[in-house]
This record gives C-alpha cells, sequence and structure tokens, in this order.
C-alpha cells in the first residue's frame, strides 16, 4: 500500500526543486523550466479520471508532522483533509455541514447530543465507529498536549460520553450548547483509528487520499482512497510540495513544474492575472490581518497602549499598500460578514492626537517597541514597514525584526510582545475559542479573563440566537475597546493554478470544507 515504485521518472528531481523552494533557493531553477502546466484551455466539461496534481504550499520546515491534531499551517490543514475525515466541516457560510456525521440531535435541554455516523471506512479497511470518535476527542483534550482543537471540544464531558451503538455517540456537555455541530467542524478535530499514536511514517484516514511518502518540509504524495465514503477523487495522486518563497510557488507554476500555488500575493496576482498562463482564483475577504499586542506583557498589558496603538493604524493604507489594494479595512474585530459580527461598532480610523494622549497617560512617550514579522505570509513584511512608518508619527519608534519562515508561527505564541498575524475563515464562536480563552492553545494575544471565559460559557448555553447574538455583541465591544488584536484589513486569498486545472472551488474562504478540496480537482 505504501510502496513509492508508481513514481515518475521526473519525480526525484522534482522533489530536489522543491527542497530547493523550501530553502529559498529554488526561485531561480525553476524559473527557465519547461512547462507541461499550460495548454490551450480544452476539456472543460466532465471532470476527467487520472493525473497526478502537484500544489505548492508555504510548510514549516523540518518539524512538519502529519499528525492532524497537531496542524496549524495551511500546508497542514491541505494535508490533513486529503488524509483525514471530521465529524463535520464548515461551509462556504461558515455553518456546519455533515462530514464523517451523518446527523446529530440534541435534548431537549442542549447537554446531550446523539451522533449518527455514516458507513465510512479508513484506508485499512476497518470501519469507522464510535469507538474511534470517543479515542480521537479523547486524544486531543489529553491536558498534557497541546492539541489545536482542545479548547474547542471542553464544552464536552468526554468521560461521561459514550458509544450507544457501533455508528452512534451519545455526547454529554457540561453545559447546555446550542452551536454543538461547530463543536464538530472545529480546526483539527479529525477522526483517527483508536489506539493511533504514530502519524509519519505510514498514517491510515479515511480521508479521500491514502499516505504514499511523507519528507518533512520537503513534500508528501498520497494516492487516491478507491473506496472513500464520498466517492473516489478523480486524481490518482496528490503531492504537496514545500516551497516558502512566493516566488518559488510562481515560478514553479509558471515553469510546469506544480499545477496548483498557495497564496499568491496581489501584485503577482495583477501581473498574470488574464494573460492566459496561469488562472487566478480569488478568494474575496477570506483572511483576517492583524497586528497582534501581547496583553500580560509590558507595554500592551497597560489597555491605553493598546487603545493608542488601535489609533496609530492608518488601516486603508495598510490595505493599499500591503494588499495592494486587494482586500478591505478592518475595524479590530474577526469575521467581518460572519453570523455574530458586532457590525454597528463605528468603524476606527486613525488619531495621532488622540493616541500620543494616551501613551502619555500611560507614561510611555518614548515607546519603544520590536514588531515580529516574516515573509511567511504575503503582505506581512510591507504591513510591519507601514505601520512603522505610521508609529514614527505618534512618537512611536517600532524595529521590524524578520523572522524564520520556518518556525515564525511557533516563535509568535510565546515570544515577543508585538507581530504580524493572519486568519482564515471559521466562525466567530470558534475564533474565540480557540485563541481568546484563558485555555486555548493559540491564545497569541494571552487574553486571559475568566469574565470573557464566562460569557463565552453563556453565549454557548443561549438557545435563542438573537440571545445568544447580543452576548457575542458585549464581548466584542469589550476586544474592541481594550482586546489585543488590532485587525486592520480582511486581504483577498489567491491561489494560482495551471490552464489544465479544473474543479477548484472559487467561494469558499480559506480554511472552510471546500478550500483545498483536491478530491474534486481533475486535470483536463
Amino acid at each position: 500500500m505504501h510502496d513509492d515504485t508508481t513514481r515518475s521518472p521526473s519525480f526525484t528531481a522534482l522533489r530536489r526543486r522543491g527542497f530547493l523552494a523550501a530553502t529559498g533557493v529554488g526561485a531561480l531553477a525553476l524559473a527557465g523550466c519547461g512547462g507541461s502546466g499550460s495548454d490551450d484551455g480544452a476539456g472543460d466539461g466532465a471532470p476527467k479520471k487520472g493525473g497526478r496534481l502537484r500544489a505548492a504550499f508555504a510548510g514549516g520546515g523540518a518539524s512538519e508532522t502529519l499528525d492532524p491534531h497537531l496542524a496549524n499551517l495551511f500546508a497542514d490543514a491541505a494535508r490533513a483533509k486529503a488524509l483525514f475525515d471530521k465529524l463535520a466541516d464548515y461551509g462556504a457560510d461558515l455553518s456546519a455541514v455533515p462530514r464523517l456525521a451523518e446527523k446529530w440531535e440534541p435534548n431537549a435541554a442542549l447537554d446531550r447530543w446523539q451522533v449518527t455516523l455514516r458507513e465510512a471506512a479508513f484506508h485499512d479497511g476497518r470501519p469507522v465507529t464510535a469507538k474511534d470518535v470517543l479515542y480521537s476527542y479523547r486524544r486531543i483534550a489529553d491536558p498534557k498536549q497541546a492539541f489545536r482543537a482542545k479548547a474547542s471540544l471542553e464544552p464536552i464531558d468526554l468521560d461521561a460520553s459514550r458509544a450507544t451503538g457501533e455508528r452512534s455517540v451519545e455526547f454529554v456537555l457540561k453545559r447546555p450548547t446550542a452551536e454543538f455541530p461547530n463543536i464538530l467542524a472545529a480546526f483539527g478535530a479529525y477522526i483517527v483509528p483508536d489506539g493511533a499514536t504514530e502519524f509519519d511514517r505510514a498514517p491510515v484516514g479515511s480521508g479521500p487520499f491514502r499516505f504514499v511518502s511523507f519528507a518533512p518540509g520537503r513534500s508528501a504524495v498520497f494516492r487516491r482512497y478507491d473506496e472513500h465514503w464520498e466517492g473516489a477523487p478523480h486524481l490518482d495522486e496528490i503531492e504537496f510540495l514545500v516551497a516558502n518563497e512566493e516566488s518559488a510557488r510562481v515560478n514553479a507554476l509558471l515553469g510546469g513544474q506544480i499545477e496548483y500555488a498557495h497564496e499568491l500575493n496581489p501584485t503577482t496576482a495583477r501581473a498574470h492575472e488574464d494573460k492566459g498562463q496561469i488562472e487566478i482564483v480569488r478568494l474575496r475577504g477570506s483572511a483576517m490581518q492583524a497586528f497582534c499586542m501581547k496583553t500580560d506583557r509590558p507595554p500592551f498589558d497597560d489597555p491605553r497602549v493598546r487603545q493608542a496603538f488601535f489609533l496609530i493604524a492608518d488601516r486603508q493604507e495598510l490595505v493599499d499598500g500591503a494588499l495592494s489594494g486587494a482586500g478591505e479595512v478592518g475595524n479590530d474585530l474577526f469575521g467581518k460578514g460572519y453570523q455574530y459580527y458586532a457590525d454597528g461598532l463605528p468603524q476606527r480610523e486613525q488619531d495621532l492626537d488622540k493616541a500620543r494622549a494616551l501613551l502619555k497617560q500611560a507614561g510611555a512617550e518614548d515607546l519603544r517597541v520590536t514588531l515580529d514579522t516574516s515573509a511567511v505570509a504575503a503582505g506581512f513584511t510591507e504591513a510591519a514597514g507601514i505601520f512603522r512608518d505610521q508609529a514614527k508619527k505618534a512618537g512611536v519608534t517600532v524595529e521590524v525584526r524578520m523572522g524564520s519562515k520556518d518556525s515564525y508561527w511557533s516563535d509568535i505564541l510565546d515570544q515577543g510582545t508585538l507581530c504580524c498575524y493572519r486568519s482564515g475563515a471559521m466562525p466567530i464562536e470558534a475564533h474565540i475559542s480557540q485563541r481568546l480563552l484563558t485555555d486555548s492553545s493559540t491564545n497569541a494575544t494571552r487574553w486571559r479573563h475568566k469574565d470573557f471565559d464566562a460569557q463565552y460559557q453563556q453565549a454557548q448555553s443561549t438557545r435563542d440566537p438573537a440571545e445568544r447574538a447580543a452576548v457575542y455583541e458585549r464581548m466584542q465591544r469589550r476586544l474592541y475597546a481594550e482586546g489585543g488584536f488590532l485587525v486592520w484589513g480582511f486581504a483577498d486569498w489567491i491561489i494560482g493554478t495551471g490552464r489544465r486545472v479544473r474543479g477548484v472551488e472559487t467561494k469558499a474562504p480559506a480554511n472552510t470544507l471546500d478550500w483545498a478540496r483536491f478530491d474534486r480537482v481533475w486535470l483536463a
């Protein structure tokens, strides 16, 4: 099952190029390559079976893992959804869509939910059962681990929850939870076989592709799983290549060495849009762009300093400069346009006089701060430079520090005081549970307030949607006033594909079900 004997003769060279791109050396090497990625555009219509699609993502270096419960980067998520399934996932409108769960039903009190599994099998032929579900969730919730979905699963009493049949689970909750389906769809809440602990050598999932090979920081190859519950993918194989430099991804796409390039810069997209060489896919406004202030340490442990920074930012200048206008301004809150978003708050504008007054009140008139950034994401280095210049007008010296593309996301979680940050789509409820609760495993702003935690639990337990929205609005008003996320914009998510590629969803925000849905893609 896991042999690698069907690789084409060019695979070794391609893997070497993928490695060079990952180390930042491959851009020029790829630029002159002859291409198989362009054709005359023929082949639209019925999906075509067969072929290997090569997809390039920014990766996490040699520390990468295929453990789906540790997925954090977009490359991790794309690989995880190819190999594994969740009980539910987020649709394009951020509502929960059934996946391995065929249906879910609550009791009248909303504190017990019965989940019925569909008939599905792991890659080794074993059926997916309630036992696998409970094992997976208990593994995620292990207090000794820092798995991404742990905070999202917190409402479930996993000791009391039980299998009520081979394909049915009764989830007992610690309190009534009206939005329980969002928990099933949480980022990283994948179902793995009972007892599974090793994922990098021969992982077994129930996703549309099965494992062939994995070289951390370089590539992963997965082959079509013909028995997938939703039907076999069109492709024979999908290869994920790591190319941290955007230029390497673009040149590989132009040269025909890959067929899918994740995350292109707006300037790159404009340069190639409608030119015929490659296709540009824009997922509108799907990526939050922010600066993250750590609220547990100086200078941002003083809310007046955080408020001053909110007023230093010229959001339109950041959108125009860092995103080349490919996005819209933010208002220091996640989830613009999503359910529960507090859109009644006034749009915050730059006010340097008020910012200087707040800094003076805080005794921070000659403030110097370090802003961590990296070329790990489109627009990060540009945003850092623009904000540095904006802060100077308020008397603040911002020193920009470039971080490693391989370790940036893990570095900024605990270190530093101010950093560039972004997020793909998820419900506002999930953003709060994963990033803003005391025990959230990705709490990059170190926002830890027990009364805020209690408000979240209140919102989760409120049956009436209007009353629940009112609780979320109160929480967002507090974040707007004194939170640690300076959300300056929402960027278009930009993907490039070869002209042979068909079936890429154009309306699915990053992180949702149909984003990076390679089981639906084919080569014309």
